[in-house]
């Protein structure tokens, strides 16, 4: 049973895949010329035959001349359509082969008959979308052929006749007779085997190369997807960067505006300084956002020899928190504070980690200045290599605190908010925002590391600190 099973399945019993040619209409077309070429090469061969009078040895019966190519013509002529009709046309050539085969079998014999009988056994197996339907016609076609075999070699006439040609000589070891009918089955056997094997291998490798092709398409499907995906991604990040960005040169800019214009008249020097901190605030807002935009630009893929637009980036690092929380010419004092474990460890952190809590810092204490009465803040950096069971790797967080209440009027739309967890997000991280216990707001962001980086540098750190005690 299990031999008959995998038989079944090699055949493609079960398989829910037809073999059709990749351009039917051509490939029909071609059949046709190809079969009427088969044809004529048949009629022309018949004739030689019969010239060279093949048909009338062995006591063929006499026939009007144009009879045996006609017989050879038709039996040919199936091969236009093997491929539209692939069961039907192996069926119609062995079944014209035995009405040949009655009537003289010396026509059978002719060499491009033999390639039909070849090529129409193989076009059925190679070509038959109904498996099974395949497995049957080809099964009546081998009891045909053998029992044909089995009668031409179980003649006494035949046998008679070919020892008599022998002249009584014995040859060989084996009888003449037992010889010719094991070679006659050998050649069959391989002949009709021979045709079905490779029509069968013909079929597997029609599926495998549609599989292949398939598989080519959806993997080229998928690689669109994911670099379309890629780059919503990306355009999502920069619109993140430069709501970041926007919040906080406006925010400045806001704040500084108003000093200006309550001492404009009082204290000009101070009014001065605030206009200047403008002035900054908005050129450095107007190229980090001519950056992003030019980057939102080019998100598809920099062409070679293209330069990378100027950005936010180089500022956008753990190093720039700290230039963050010194920046009090808002009037918003702020300490910054890090803490690392061990000593030098947040030198190790990712670039896109240490981005993402530069960019936390800086909503934070945009949202600070923007909707606090606060004047006073604090920031402090973590960076932990030795990680626990929530983030085995380590982790890095940023927290922001101030003193202040919420200032009336300024409740926003919580877009900042909204970024800072869509950043955690994208990182795996967690994020804690909401009112302190006591007073002010609490903004804290933490991020996992990955492996391999931080985990191995924290150990060479400590190494180098049990070095130098």
């Amino acid at each position: 049973m299990n031999t008959l099973a995998r038989l079944a399945r090699w055949f493609g019993v079960d398989a829910d895949w037809e073999h059709v040619p990749d351009d039917p209409r051509r490939a029909f077309h071609n059949d046709l010329v190809v079969g009427a070429c088969i044809v004529v090469l048949t009629i022309a061969a018949t004739e030689l035959g019969r010239s060279a009078g093949m048909f009338r040895m062995g006591g063929a019966p006499e026939s009007p001349e144009w009879l045996p190519h006609l017989l050879a013509g038709v039996t040919a002529l199936p091969l236009a359509w093997r491929r539209r009709f692939p069961i039907v046309a192996m069926l119609t050539v062995y079944a014209l082969f035995l009405g040949t085969g009655l009537f003289n079998g010396a026509v059978t014999q002719v060499a491009t008959l033999q390639v039909t009988y070849f090529m129409a056994l193989y076009s059925g197996v190679a070509w038959a979308r109904d498996r099974r339907a395949m497995l049957i016609a080809v099964g009546v076609v081998l009891l045909t052929m053998f029992g044909w075999i089995a009668v031409q070699l179980t003649d006494a006439a035949v046998r008679d006749e070919f020892l008599e040609h022998l002249g009584g000589v014995d040859p060989g070891l084996i009888s003449p007779w037992v010889s010719m009918t094991l070679y006659q089955l050998l050649v069959n056997v391989a002949y009709f085997g021979g045709a079905i094997i490779l029509g069968q291998l013909a079929w597997h490798g029609a599926r495998r190369r549609k599989q292949v092709a398939e598989q080519t398409a959806t993997i080229e499907r998928q690689g669109r997807e994911l670099r379309d995906h890629a780059v919503l991604e990306e355009r999502l990040r920069i619109a993140r960067e430069l709501h970041d960005v926007v919040a906080h040169h406006v925010s400045v800019i806001g704040v500084q505006a108003a000093a200006a214009r309550r001492v404009l008249t009082k204290d000009p020097e101070r009014a001065a300084e605030a206009l200047s901190v403008i002035e900054k605030s908005s050129r450095e807002g107007v190229e980090q956002m001519r950056g992003l935009v030019g980057t939102l630009r080019q998100v598809d893929g920099t062409r070679e020899g293209d330069t990378a637009p100027a950005n936010s980036a180089s500022t956008a690092n753990l190093a720039g928190i700290a230039m963050l929380a010194g920046d009090a010419t808002d009037g918003l004092t702020c300490t910054y504070q890090l803490v690392e474990e061990p000593s030098g460890a947040s030198g190790a952190v990712p670039g896109p980690i240490g981005a993402a809590l530069y960019r936390t810092t800086q909503e934070a204490l945009n949202n600070v200045r923007k909707h606090s009465t606060a004047r006073g803040a604090s920031v402090t950096l973590r960076v932990d290599g030795r990680g626990d069971s929530a983030m085995p790797h380590g982790w890095a967080e940023v927290e922001v605190l101030d003193d202040g209440h919420p200032r009336p009027g300024t409740s926003g739309s919580r877009l900042g908010l909204v970024g800072i967890r869509e950043r955690a997000a994208a990182h795996d991280g967690v994020v804690e925002a909401g009112p302190r216990a006591t007073v002010g707001f609490r903004v804290r962001v933490r991020f996992p590391l990955p492996d391999g980086g931080l985990a191995d540098r924290s150990a060479e750190l400590v190494e180098a600190e049990g070095g130098r005690s």
